[in-house]
């Protein structure tokens, strides 16, 4: 519908009075600045579009509020940021709210709200009973004069960011250890707590140095930022209050920012951050509701015909309540997990493995088929964002090593229960470590006891992750890091070929390569050198192959980046050929058929069957969607993949990797269909019996390729020619499935009171159901289909 370059939509408000009317707040790009930002307008459905709202490049339009009483009436809060791979700046000068009372022909900012350098985003709502009063939760990053004096909402005993900062030389040294260590472990994941403790003790630390540490690591928690703030009007924005005075802390963020009143009560207000936090006076007082659901709130909405009933999202999907949010359900029916890592093992059947943001690594059957199988057969294995995994080939699998952000390693024993941290420890003297949020962790080809491990080195161990050594220098750039860690090691694979020939990619460009187990490096990085690595994959077939996958997207770059060395990165040859405009995330060889490539990229999946020359998309019924990570199950011969929106898929190969140059030039060919035994038993509903399984309906299916798409019909036909049964559906290039249901004419109801079924009596039900359903006849057919123009037919028989 437009606006291809804001990419990125916070709010679409549609005037209730005339649905051709429709707001849109655009932030624009992520990584980079651009003139298609701030709110927009367009008056004809979409076909135009006036920018009715503009700071600037930087500053995008972030959430907006409509007036119900008159569309005309719009609040809109304008956000500048500025992310990159390295770090992220939360706020800018373009912040801020404004309010148009003319449909956005003239706009007027707020006073009384915090705007300007320190304003990060601001989420809003406004009352449909009581239009006047409109909430705006702000993300206030200016100093707090006040800070450390007032702390967050956070349960007592617990060390806080803020209650740390009261602590003084001997108060530190009389905290409970243990606390101490998570917490501060929890900023600087390196920091020796005894020696520093050590230190403070014999005065050679003051504590205002440990503060300035913690501060250079993590400013956005021990600054002294004001945080996140409420401010409310009751006068339709002539004036702005804080109804409490106090701060939420960290409570708030970039990451939530979003506010919700209740339509029918003005003072019954929810706020998003890590809890949800629920006020019944206006934002006087707040209590923690919802606290058994999932943690990072996004989205809160009250039914309007009914306000108890309550729907709730965060990172733990969706949640709905029908008493206010006393009681609460799980609707953990959706597959929409943003899955970004896949392995598999080789039991019966074999398990899938998942990292998935904010929800850990989990583990499910392939044989599991949503809305069919028990959902509790997806076990979660690990917790935090679910990053690297790699399965022990041994014992089919019962070991597994998962990976969280970064770089927070376990090995789990799903035997014995038994786990371990396999995250190599820092060595003192080293420069501290940086891990990439998805840090990687291989297991050796050579040996299931060898672990390899990327920071900004890479380790080995010879041992299942006991004990590790560096086997390398720095092997990235060594660029400054902002809050975000950089130059670290993306992806790591060594050759299935030769033990000690390894690759590294890294998120800077860099592609290093050792070929005698890290004794000597040298950098082979790929003609695109300083663009993020997202895989490199050493080949099985040839010991001096290798792939490298790059992308763009953190410059606002999605062109796509898909390299082939075959003299050990020495020269590459770019093998994008006809990829469209896509990222691309991950590259797999197939591992029976030399030549067959996979790649998953940010809206599908795709294949070549000539390592590289060309490409065609495995769409399926596949929904345009991230593919983040894909492997190969090769004893079931399935390729599974991780996609960041939709979960996980799996796609049996066995029919792609039967496509040959003949069949590419075939017209039109159907597989044998089986034929069907008639029984007496089709049309009975099995539910109203005793064994309650499904109702008996007969069908068969039909599988067949076409070189051409069009429409298609299967058909049914007597000796004579007459159609007896057919169905029309339209055929897609490649190969199709059809099912055509038997059943000629429904069944009539029956009267259930005046028959009572039992075992006893189920021989002698027919003369009391002659009203049944109809099918297919005994007696032999011809089993027609038809796309296009082109035909194939066989003979099919229904028997006794």
């Amino acid at each position: 519908m437009g606006l291809p370059e804001s990419q990125h939509i916070g709010k679409i408000l549609i005037d209730p009075k005339d649905p051709k009317v429709v707001y849109v707040a655009a932030l624009g790009h992520l990584y980079s600045q651009n003139p298609e930002r701030g709110v927009y307008k367009t008056v004809d459905g979409g076909k135009t579009w006036q920018q009715i709202l503009k700071v600037d490049d930087y500053t995008g339009a972030v959430d907006m509020a409509m007036d119900p009483r008159n569309p005309n009436v719009i609040y809109a809060s304008m956000w500048q940021r500025d992310r990159r791979s390295w770090d992220f700046l939360e706020s800018g000068p373009g912040s801020g709210l404004y309010k148009t009372t003319d449909g956005g022909k003239s706009w007027k900012k707020q006073t009384g709200v915090p705007s300007g350098d320190a304003a990060g985003r601001i989420g809003l709502t406004i009352c449909a009973s009581h239009p006047d009063t409109v909430y705006a939760f702000v993300d206030n990053q200016s100093e707090d004069e006040d800070w450390p004096d007032i702390d967050e909402v956070t349960p007592g005993g617990r060390l806080t960011a803020r209650r740390f900062m009261h602590l003084n030389e001997d108060t530190i040294l009389q905290i409970d250890k243990a606390k101490l260590t998570t917490f501060l472990h929890t900023y600087v994941r390196d920091m020796d707590v005894d020696d520093i403790l050590k230190q403070i003790k014999d005065k050679k630390m003051t504590i205002e140095q440990l503060h300035k540490q913690l501060k250079d690591a993590a400013t956005n928690v021990f600054g002294p930022q004001t945080g996140a703030e409420l401010y409310r009007t009751d006068d339709a924005g002539k004036t702005w209050g804080r109804p409490d005075r106090g701060q939420f802390g960290p409570f708030g963020g970039y990451y939530w920012g979003k506010v919700w009143v209740n339509p029918s009560d003005a003072n019954d207000v929810y706020v998003m951050g890590l809890p949800l936090l629920r006020s019944k006076d206006g934002g006087k007082s707040w209590e923690s509701v919802y606290r058994r659901a999932h943690v990072d709130y996004h989205a809160v909405w009250n039914d309007p015909r009914d306000p108890r009933k309550v729907w709730v999202g965060n990172d733990g999907g969706l949640y709905l309540s029908y008493d206010g949010g006393t009681t609460m359900r799980h609707l953990n029916n959706l597959a929409v997990g943003q899955t970004t890592t896949v392995a598999v093992d080789d039991k019966t059947p074999y398990n899938i493995y998942t990292g998935l943001q904010d929800n850990g690594t989990m583990k499910g059957p392939s044989s599991y088929r949503p809305g069919v199988s028990d959902p509790e057969l997806w076990k979660e294995v690990n917790g935090g964002d679910g990053a690297a995994i790699a399965v022990d080939p041994r014992n089919g699998g019962d070991t597994v090593y998962v990976g969280y952000q970064f770089g927070e390693m376990n090995s789990i024993n799903a035997v014995t229960g038994n786990s371990y941290s396999v995250r190599p420890p820092f060595v003192r003297g080293d420069a501290p470590q940086r891990f990439n949020w998805i840090s990687p962790i291989i297991i050796s080809p050579s040996s299931p006891d060898i672990l390899y491990v990327g920071s900004q080195r890479l380790y080995r161990s010879f041992d299942m992750g006991h004990r590790y050594k560096s086997i390398s220098p720095d092997l990235t750039k060594n660029k400054p890091d902002g809050n975000v860690p950089y130059s670290t090691i993306k992806d790591i694979s060594e050759s299935p070929l030769r033990f000690g020939l390894i690759y590294v990619g890294c998120d800077d460009g860099n592609v290093q390569m050792t070929q005698d187990g890290g004794y000597q490096w040298v950098n082979v990085s790929t003609p695109a050198p300083d663009k993020w690595v997202s895989r490199v994959v050493a080949s099985k077939w040839s010991e001096a192959t290798v792939y490298v996958a790059q992308s763009g997207y953190r410059e606002d770059d999605f062109a796509p980046y898909l390299w082939k060395s075959t003299d050990f990165g020495k020269t590459w040859k770019s093998i994008v050929a006809n990829l469209p405009n896509e990222t691309v995330n991950v590259i797999r060889e197939d591992p029976s058929k030399r030549d067959v490539l996979y790649v998953g990229t940010d809206m599908g999946v795709y294949i070549s069957f000539n390592g590289g020359t060309s490409w065609e998309i495995l769409q399926g019924n596949l929904p345009n969607t991230p593919v983040h990570d894909l492997v190969i199950q090769p004893t079931a011969n399935d390729l599974v993949i991780a996609t960041h929106a939709r979960s996980v898929w799996v796609l049996p190969l066995s029919k792609v990797l039967s496509i040959t140059p003949d069949l590419r030039k075939t017209d039109l060919k159907m597989e044998s269909v089986d034929d069907v035994s008639s029984s007496t038993t089709w049309g009975y509903d099995r539910k109203e019996r005793w064994d309650a399984s499904a109702p008996r309906s007969p069908r068969i299916t039909a599988d067949f390729w076409t070189k051409d798409p069009g429409k298609a019909f299967i058909r049914i036909k007597d000796k004579s020619g007459k159609v007896v049964k057919e169905k029309a559906f339209d055929a897609v290039r490649g190969f199709n499935t059809v099912i055509l249901e038997l059943e000629l004419t429904p069944a009539k109801p029956v009267v259930k009171s005046k028959i009572k079924i039992t075992k006893a009596d189920d021989a002698f039900l027919d003369p009391y159901l002659a009203n049944r359903a109809t099918y297919v006849p005994i007696g032999e057919y011809k089993l027609e289909l038809t796309v296009g123009t082109k035909s194939v037919n066989q003979t099919w028989k229904v028997t006794k």
